[in-house]
């Protein structure tokens, strides 16, 4: 197929038809200074030759001289518009006047139709959408491809079976101050850019769109503006207009330059690249540190930031941005909470600007840029961007401003959001995993943690596991005699000294009631046995006021270490037997289990 397509290589003149392929002819007009091209394409067909987009009067008589240079006009039958705008089918009237033959036919979709029939025209009207979007030629047919709302809701690209050629109608058309009728590397790009982010109106759309262009798998496009992109092109340039964000006139505050709205509309696209492929808030606000350099001498970018009522968030390189809970100073609590048209009122009367404010001091300057919530009257976080000196306040910092603020607003709710969620998950699974009165591990998450290691020692037996179960001393009678509160405290002033005498890597587990187990790894038999004594040893001199007359609170301790392969279930068997037995023998004792002991 690609060898149908002819060397465009070097073209002599664009004063002449040009043939792009076999039989298939660039029959446009170029203007000269005009960043805006527009191109017409004839497909020879003997008198059932085709004209795909036949221009504006600005283009026609050229297109017509070029036209009647291959063949005579009167044999084309079919007029293809791939939308209704102008710059392709203004020409149609005075085209519609110059035939004569009856089966000559404007080629188009029904949604196109409703409009293109207020030019009246005597033609009548070849709807894609009603001929199973296939059109049969002399020596090759046409395929018509739907590509809805880019830029017209029944916008159409026409597909050439047999070289592979796809006329994009407004799909990568490009505006550029030098034109070539060929792209020669991935720069043109560049070209498309402004032109598909101000013309098509979403993402979404140009990317339907694009994976319809997929879909024929085109050997070189052929647009009605810019230029033809050969096939090595064709999968970098579809690549980098997926990732384009359209809409531009979105953002323009009744701007109307192009270039200019194509520059914001980068800058902000990479912050919100930044921004959704980043869950480091260190790495949104540095990069945009980095935007902001460009305008202005920063040295520093910190956030303020209410959350959960009056509290306040401080996110600022000193801390990574992890964002830790601060008391503020008078400059940022003033500014936190306030009221919008407060803020204003203020910042324009004594600064000259609504939006922000800019104060000197001895080791340069620092603007303040209050991000006020959508929906909310009130400041809820607070940008500050310390500079190396003062600036002046003209219209260009008032675009920076306006370029980072809704940036701004997004990152710091963002990590409000996730440092909040943090909080309250923390809090949950705090709450999920430790015992409420005692602070020790509950038993639900000791058996997920405990049978990982019990895993670890199957595939290490060197690694040892070990459970050291103890009960307080006749703690009923505690509770019968000085009721349960104080119970309660002697328990949670038990479980405290046991948590301050084990390692952080031991687990102490609040089994049931009074009854406590300190799964441990690591440790041999005899260290396990001390550790049971030093708890043993300084649960007994623990004083408890008003207990007196019990005397000392005391625990038995029975002690197992495990054997491989054995089940969790059973390591505490034989932890809760040797615990009995320390009872039995007397309390305030501790009685170590063996294998031995147990297999007897």
């Amino acid at each position: 197929m690609g060898n149908e397509l002819k060397d465009l290589s070097k073209i002599a003149s664009l004063d002449r038809a040009i043939e792009i392929a076999d039989r298939i002819w660039w029959v446009g007009r170029y203007i000269p200074d005009d960043v805006f091209q527009c191109h017409c394409y004839l497909i020879e067909q003997g008198d059932q030759s085709v004209l795909i987009d036949p221009g504006s009067m600005m283009t026609f008589d050229h297109t017509l001289q070029k036209i009647e240079s291959i063949i005579p006009f009167d044999q084309i039958k079919y007029f293809i518009c791939q939308h209704q705008d102008p710059d392709i089918a203004a020409a149609m009237p005075t085209i519609d006047a110059m035939i004569d033959r009856p089966d000559a036919c404007l080629v188009t979709h029904w949604r196109t139709h409703m409009l293109l029939k207020h030019y009246n025209l005597k033609m009548p009207f070849w709807l894609v959408d009603e001929q199973d979007w296939y059109l049969p030629l002399e020596d090759r047919a046409l395929r018509f491809v739907l590509t809805p709302y880019a830029h017209f809701p029944g916008a159409i690209c026409s597909y050439e079976e047999q070289t592979g050629i796809l006329f994009s109608s407004d799909l990568f058309g490009g505006i550029s101050d030098k034109f070539e009728l060929v792209a020669r590397d991935e720069g043109y790009f560049e070209t498309m850019r402004p032109f598909h982010e101000h013309y098509m109106p979403s993402r979404e759309v140009l990317n339907y769109a694009m994976s319809e262009v997929e879909r024929v798998a085109p050997e070189m496009i052929a647009p009605q503006h810019g230029s033809l992109i050969p096939k090595w092109l064709i999968e970098p340039m579809i690549r980098r207009l997926k990732n384009l964000e359209c809409g531009l006139y979105l953002l323009s505050r009744g701007e109307t330059d192009i270039k200019h709205l194509s520059q914001l509309n980068q800058t902000l696209r990479q912050i919100t690249e930044t921004m959704m492929l980043s869950r480091d808030f260190k790495d949104i606000a540095n990069r945009l540190k980095e935007v902001i350099s460009h305008n202005l001498p920063i040295v520093s970018l910190q956030f303020y930031a209410l959350f959960s009522g009056d509290k306040v968030l401080h996110l600022s390189p000193d801390t990574r941005y992890r964002g830790v809970e601060v008391k503020p100073g008078p400059e940022v609590e003033e500014v936190l909470g306030a009221d919008r048209q407060q803020w204003q009122h203020i910042a324009a009367e004594e600064w000259g600007r609504e939006d922000y404010c800019q104060i000197t001091h001895s080791r340069g300057a620092d603007i303040y840029i209050p991000l006020f919530a959508p929906g909310r009257g009130t400041a809820r976080a607070l940008a500050i961007l310390h500079l190396r000196e003062a600036v002046e306040i003209n219209s260009d910092l008032d675009q920076v401003v306006r370029q980072l603020t809704m940036p701004l607003q997004v990152a710091v709710d963002r990590e409000v959001v996730y440092r909040v969620m943090d909080m309250e998950r923390r809090k949950i699974y705090e709450r999920s995993i430790k015992d409420s009165l005692t602070g020790l591990f509950t038993r639900l998450y000791m058996q997920d943690v405990v049978q990982r290691l019990c895993e670890i020692q199957d595939r290490e037996p060197s690694y040892q596991v070990s459970a050291v179960m103890l009960d307080i001393d006749h703690f009923k009678s505690v509770n019968d005699r000085y009721g349960h509160n104080r119970g309660d405290e002697v328990l949670k002033k038990v479980a405290q000294k046991i948590l301050s005498s084990v390692r952080d890597s031991d687990m102490p587990v609040r089994f049931g009631g009074e009854e406590i187990i300190v799964f441990t790894a690591g440790k041999s038999t005899g260290q396990v046995s001390l550790l049971a004594e030093r708890l043993r040893m300084g649960i007994e001199s623990l004083e408890f006021e008003g207990l007196e007359e019990h005397g000392p609170v005391t625990v038995s301790l029975g002690t197992a270490m495990r054997q491989s392969g054995e089940s969790l279930n059973n390591l505490i068997e034989r932890a809760d037997r040797a615990l009995y037995l320390a009872k039995e023998s007397g309390r305030n004792r501790v009685v170590n289990d063996s294998v031995e002991e147990t297999s007897a």
